[in-house]
């Protein structure tokens, strides 16, 4: 497994409570686009479109055109894109989806074997208070860290 993109603002701005591991439906020159590191998740999310079948969208990823790929003028690259996941595990997501102040976020991009995937993550979103001590928290364990590094040397 080779991370290709994190979703660093996911870790900020969203206390993580359960992943996913799904699968994305990608067209050819987008998966080597992708695999030469093409691609943001910054302002991306995900979306349920319940009809006719729920099913998941990856939402506002930016896949950038793969640059020897040719000329192609429909192509879009923040489209919606589809992503591939179990049945049970929908389910499921749907039914946690339901209590209040949850969603569904994009955490980072990687390969398996040939296959690009893409992590994703129930979340609930971190209040300001949250994200100032959780800074605080950072900074003191890399003071602590220096401070060994330091008394090592």
């Amino acid at each position: 497994m080779k991370n290709i993109v994190v979703n660093k603002q996911a870790s900020h701005s969203y206390e993580i409570l359960e992943k996913y591991r799904v699968g994305l439906v990608l067209r050819g020159p987008e998966v080597k686009a992708i695999k030469n590191g093409q691609i943001s998740l910054k302002g991306a999310y995900i979306t349920i479109k319940r009809a006719p079948k729920p099913e998941l969208y990856l939402m506002k990823a930016h896949i950038s055109q793969y640059k020897h790929s040719g000329n192609m003028p429909d192509y879009e690259p923040e489209r919606p894109r589809k992503l591939l996941i179990t049945k049970e595990e929908l389910k499921s997501l749907i039914g946690k989806l339901e209590q209040k102040g949850l969603t569904i976020i994009p955490i980072r991009v990687y390969t398996a074997g040939n296959l690009v995937k893409l992590e994703i993550g129930l979340a609930r979103g971190k209040k300001l208070y949250q994200k100032k001590q959780d800074k605080k928290t950072k900074d003191i364990e890399k003071q602590i860290k220096r401070t060994l590094k330091y008394q090592n040397h």
